[in-house]
């Protein structure tokens, strides 16, 4: 069974887990709601999930190795029980060997590291996804030079792990300009979107279009700096030649906000 890949809105900072405040309360309902409705739309349970966060950057593409990962709680002013969260699923060094495998063949530098934790990118969401923590999830790292057509042919290297029960995770957001959260992105934010979600449902040109994406309207008052949009390359490179989806989209602070999938599609649709 080939598993889809997604790219997942991951909110902001751990928004799922506290009294929102700076907007409606229900603000990320909508968005949490979809998290953790996930793993039913999946054709079967994942046996590991891989996970490209936009908080971790490195020069080469670097693997998480450790067997049991600690948290980073890498967000800033948010209220104190946030930083208590727990999310203690185990680590797979087997497949972090695995993702390196994989890389190496296709011709880029990897590195592993056994010392870094989950990130906010990686726990927040999965703590929805896995609320039991109980499949083991390793994180890959963005390249610093956050090229997308480098994050592409990642994705098309790392491919294989599909069939073999992988469940490969970009977490980012589709809209991230922290100056951008006001009704006057609002418009902006939705052509982005719209512009993203033609691009991405187009397997014969969705390479191209994602390669030049900062070409999009709106593309760089969507993204100053591309490092939330980097996963999703990975998440689509992992599906060429395959359907891609808007699998979820909501306006949260005043913006528009999707999610994606590649590959297997939503049993709605």
């Amino acid at each position: 069974m080939t598993l889809p890949t997604v790219f997942v809105p991951h909110g902001a900072g751990p928004c799922f887990f506290m009294d929102w405040t700076r907007g409606p309360a229900d603000t990320w309902d909508r968005t949490a709601g979809w998290l953790k409705g996930l793993l039913a739309t999946l054709p079967e349970r994942p046996k590991a999930i891989l996970v490209v966060s936009g908080h971790w950057e490195a020069d080469a593409f670097t693997v998480q190795t450790g067997e049991r990962p600690p948290l980073l709680f890498d967000y800033y002013g948010f209220p104190e029980h946030t930083y208590r969260l727990a999310f203690d699923a185990p680590g797979s060094p087997a497949l972090a060997a695995r993702v390196r495998e994989l890389l190496g063949a296709a011709g880029f530098a990897t590195a592993g590291d056994a010392e870094r934790g989950y990130d906010h990118g990686v726990f927040v969401p999965l703590k929805l996804v896995t609320p039991d923590a109980d499949i083991p999830v390793v994180q890959l790292s963005l390249r610093a030079d956050l090229d997308p057509a480098a994050h592409l042919a990642a994705g098309r290297a790392l491919a294989p792990l599909r069939d073999e029960g992988v469940l490969i995770v970009g977490s980012g957001m589709s809209w991230h300009n922290m100056r951008g959260f006001t009704p006057a992105f609002t418009a902006k934010s939705a052509a982005f979107d719209a512009w993203l979600g033609e691009a991405v449902a187009d397997p014969a040109r969705r390479e191209a279009a994602l390669a030049a994406w900062d070409q999009g309207p709106f593309a760089r008052e969507a993204h100053p700096r591309e490092e939330h949009l980097a996963p999703l390359f990975v998440a689509a490179g992992a599906a060429p030649g395959e359907p891609g989806e808007t699998a979820f989209r909501d306006q949260v602070m005043d913006v528009v906000v999707s999610a994606y999938r590649f590959g297997a599609p939503s049993p709605s649709r």
